[in-house]
C-alpha cells in the first residue's frame, strides 16, 4: 500500500502549463476547497509569485500543508526533450522530477512539455523491471462507466510486447482509479473477425489470449463499442489512442458547442434550455474531459501525472485527486510482478513455436 492520505505528498510544476501559476493556484484552492483534497504540495516555480497568489486565494492558512520550491527556468512547449533537460536544470519541471527521485514527493504533475517529462521521468525514474517502455492512461467515460484507455501518446510505434504490457500497466492502473478487481481488457481495432486489422493487432491479439489469466482479457474491440461500457480497459498504441482522445474531446465540444447555438434561436428554445440547464450541467460534469485530466505516465518505478497544457483549474484539481489515488493504490510491485509473469509466458511459447 502506498502513503497514507496525510503523509501523501505531491510536487507540481506550476509553470509549465499554457495558462500559467495562476491556474495552477486556482487548481490548488478548488482541490482542497471542493474536493477536500486531504494530502501535503510542494509547488515548484517562481516563489514571489507563489506566495502572492497563495495569500491572495487565502490559501497561505495552508502554509502546513503548501511547501515552495524555486525555480527560475521554464522547459517550453516546442523545445527539444532532451536538450531543454540538459540546459534548464533549474526548470520546475526538472526540479519537480528530482523531487519524486529522491523521495521527498510520492507523485509529480505537470501539464509541460510531454516529450521532455517522458524522457525526465524514464531517464531520473527508469521503468519498473520487465517493462519496455511507459504507456500514457487515461479514464475515459462511457455509458455505464468509466474505462481506461492506453497508450495515448507516450509511444506512437509499438511492438506487441508493448501492448501487451499496455494491458496490464491499465489493468492495474483501473483496480486503482475505478476500484475494479478484475477488469474486463479489450485490444482495439478494425474488426473483431479473427484476421481483421493490421499487422500489431494480428500479433499482439494472440498474445493477450496466452497471458489471459494474468489480465482479464475479453478480445478485440471496435471503434463503435468504444463507449458501450462492456469493458474497462481498452489498449492500443500511442498513435491511435492519441487520436481517439483527441477527436472524442474535439466532439465531445463540438457538440456542446452546437447544443449551445440551437438553445438560443428562438424564445421557446431559450426558456427550454432554462428548464434543462441542470442536466446539461449533469451532462458537462459526467463527460468532459476536465473530470479525468491526470494521465499517469504507467510503468515507471515512480508516480507521474501528465495533463494537458491547456488544462483549467478543474482539470488541475482532478489531476491532483488522481495522483492522490494512484500513490494510495500503490501499483508498482503489483506491475512488476505481473510483467515478469507475462514475459515468462510469451517467451516459453515463442520457445515452444520455434522451428
Amino acid at each position: 500500500m502506498g502513503a497514507s492520505a496525510v503523509n501523501c505528498t505531491i510536487a507540481v510544476d506550476t509553470m509549465g502549463g499554457d495558462k500559467g501559476p495562476t491556474e495552477f493556484i486556482r487548481g490548488l484552492f478548488y482541490a482542497i476547497e471542493e474536493l477536500k483534497l486531504d494530502c501535503n504540495f510542494t509547488l515548484v516555480g517562481n516563489q514571489r509569485l507563489l506566495e502572492r497568489l497563495l495569500k491572495v486565494r487565502k490559501l497561505d492558512v495552508y502554509s502546513d500543508r503548501i511547501n515552495i520550491i524555486h525555480s527560475t527556468q521554464v522547459i517550453g512547449m516546442d523545445e527539444k526533450p532532451i536538450q531543454a533537460l540538459k540546459s534548464k536544470k533549474d526548470s520546475s519541471m526538472v526540479k519537480a522530477l528530482g523531487l519524486l527521485k529522491d523521495q521527498q514527493a510520492d507523485a509529480m504533475i505537470s501539464c509541460g512539455n510531454t516529450g521532455a517529462l517522458m524522457a525526465g521521468g524514464t531517464l531520473r525514474l527508469r521503468q519498473i523491471p520487465g517493462v519496455d517502455r511507459p504507456a500514457l492512461g487515461i479514464i475515459v467515460p462511457s455509458k455505464k462507466n468509466p474505462f481506461v484507455l492506453t497508450d495515448v501518446g507516450a509511444n506512437p510505434e509499438s511492438t506487441p510486447e508493448n501492448l501487451v504490457h499496455n494491458a496490464i500497466l491499465g489493468a492495474n492502473y483501473a483496480k486503482a482509479a475505478l476500484n475494479i478487481s478484475n477488469p474486463r481488457v479489450a485490444l482495439l481495432t478494425i474488426g473483431t473477425e479473427e484476421g481483421k486489422g493490421n499487422t500489431l493487432t494480428n500479433t499482439t491479439h494472440p498474445l493477450l489470449q496466452q497471458v489471459n489469466g494474468v489480465i482479464n482479457y475479453v478480445g478485440p474491440i471496435e471503434g463503435f463499442q468504444l463507449f458501450d461500457g462492456d469493458v474497462d480497459v481498452v489498449v492500443c498504441d500511442g498513435f491511435v489512442g492519441n487520436v481517439v482522445l483527441k477527436s472524442s474531446e474535439a466532439l465531445f465540444g463540438f457538440i456542446g458547442s452546437t447544443l449551445r447555438e440551437a438553445l438560443v434561436r428562438n424564445v421557446k428554445r431559450k426558456i427550454g434550455a432554462v428548464l434543462s440547464k441542470s442536466a446539461f450541467k449533469d451532462m458537462k460534469t459526467r463527460l468532459g474531459p476536465d473530470q479525468h485530466a491526470g494521465a499517469p505516465l504507467l510503468g515507471l518505478r515512480g508516480n507521474i501525472l501528465k495533463s494537458h497544457g491547456s488544462s483549467n483549474y478543474v482539470a488541475i484539481a482532478n489531476a491532483l485527486r488522481i495522483a492522490k489515488e494512484v500513490v494510495t493504490h500503490d501499483m508498482i510491485d503489483s506491475i512488476g510482478s505481473e510483467i515478469n509473469q507475462a514475459n515468462v509466458l510469451i517467451t516459453n511459447s515463442d520457445t515452444e513455436n520455434a522451428p
